[in-house]
């Protein structure tokens, strides 16, 4: 029973990690239908300028604030420089340009931190508790509460506030709320200022967890973000949410199970296809 309830937490852990980043792709996709690679990139940024900043001054609340302005604006700036300019034209081609972001920051990355990983000099949020007879740090315990914290204020944006109301319609009909007055482009860049502080957030704590931030960290965490929003239904934030966790939790027990046959990237992609073999609209089966 210690042993279900220890991948259980494990699960949880790595599904709120993978929702974080995953929900800014979300957002993305159901503003623009394309799909933001360079996301990826940007959640390595939010874990170099926490460990940064972190290192230089000892307070992670501080570097984490930081990470989300920076790498928020960071965000804005990849949709009006790179992403704008041709959104009138066929979506593969903002697909080819945001890959070739994404390879350009791991190079940069490389560049400016060395090809190596950096760990911080202090790793903060080491205490340990116990939560049910499992042993569970800080990191972790953080990891979670920031995700419950974070969603949840998400999803209240979205439901009860005007901008909330105008990104949901915009995301419905464009034209239509661009005629009662929406201010597209402000939706456009709040989209991509919040998707890109959650992969800010998300950056920052898996560099905490392993004590190690290197340049290539975004590219498998984004792939399995892309498998999600798949497994989730596409420009759904509820599916990814509960497709996230799902995933954390197949990885955590078949590690455990069937780690003598499939390493735990292999079987959250056969998951993947099995699932989608069944449900080819995902788990929600809808849009949201």
């Amino acid at each position: 029973m210690k042993l279900i309830w220890e991948l259980a937490l494990q699960g949880l852990l790595n599904g709120c990690i993978y929702a974080l980043i995953a929900v800014g792709l979300v957002m993305v996709y159901g503003l623009l239908r394309v799909l933001h690679i360079a996301h990826a990139g940007l959640f390595t940024l939010g874990a170099y300028v926490s460990l940064v900043v972190t290192n230089a001054t000892g307070s992670l609340a501080l570097a984490l604030a930081c990470s989300v302005i920076t790498v928020g604006l960071s965000g804005i700036a990849i949709y009006r420089f790179c992403y704008e300019p041709i959104l009138s034209r066929p979506p593969y081609v903002v697909l080819i340009v945001s890959i070739g972001l994404f390879i350009m920051m791991e190079e940069i990355f490389r560049i400016v931190f060395g090809p190596y990983g950096l760990s911080y000099l202090k790793p903060p949020l080491q205490e340990r508790f116990t939560i049910l007879g499992t042993g569970i740090t800080a990191a972790e315990l953080s990891v979670v509460l920031i995700t419950i914290v974070l969603f949840a204020t998400l999803d209240a944006f979205n439901r009860f506030t005007r901008i909330g109301i105008a990104s949901r319609a915009t995301v419905s009909d464009p034209q239509m709320a661009s005629s009662f007055g929406v201010d597209i482009r402000l939706i456009r860049d709040m989209t991509f200022f919040i998707g890109s502080a959650f992969a800010a957030v998300a950056g920052t704590m898996v560099g905490v967890l392993n004590n190690l931030v290197e340049p290539t960290m975004g590219s498998v965490p984004s792939y399995k973000a892309l498998a999600i929003i798949v497994l989730g239904g596409m420009g759904s934030i509820r599916g990814a949410l509960a497709s996230a966790l799902f995933l954390g939790l197949i990885e955590a027990f078949g590690t455990t199970y069937l780690g003598t046959l499939l390493d735990r990237d292999a079987i959250a992609f056969t998951v993947l296809l099995v699932v989608l073999m069944l449900r080819p609209a995902g788990l929600t089966g809808k849009k949201t």
